[in-house]
């Protein structure tokens, strides 16, 4: 019997200065308007540190070496389906953070993570306070 695949996602913490970098959803469908971490989802064939420089790279226009990624967490989650979301950190890129794909996001913005917009993600949020990794968390389950 053939299961169905659980929907993987990996998000990317960039930090500066004590300050990660948030992306404000638009246009997608899912969670528009509430701040999220740059990030996608995992394609057939490919692992968790070539999305996220895959991801960097169409979201943001900046390069990464898988290399430079650390895992720091994972969050099971029930939202819409039931997923599982991979978080990263990146210890160095090159280039300047931009928004790449404007029918996707409408800003970019730098937050502490003990300070961040009202208007986040809540499991983004869960994620951010839970620390220097590594972690598991459940959402949603009850």
């Amino acid at each position: 019997m053939r299961h169905p695949g659980i929907p993987t996602g990996v998000h990317v913490l960039l930090e500066r200065d004590g300050r990660v970098l948030l992306m404000r959803r638009a246009g997608t469908g899912f969670f528009d308007g509430l701040y999220s971490l740059p990030g996608g989802h995992v394609e057939e064939g490919e692992s968790l540190r070539a999305t996220a420089v895959r991801e960097m790279r169409e979201e943001l226009g900046i390069e990464l070496a898988e290399s430079a990624l650390a895992v720091v967490g994972v969050v099971h989650r029930r939202s819409d389906t039931n997923r599982i979301d991979f978080f990263l950190r990146a210890s160095v890129w090159q280039g300047e953070p931009v928004i790449a794909e404007p029918d996707r996001c409408d800003d970019l913005r730098w937050c502490a993570p003990d300070a961040l917009p009202e208007a986040t993600v809540p499991y983004i949020r869960d994620a951010l306070a839970a620390g220097p990794g590594p972690w598991l968390q459940e959402s949603g389950w009850g």
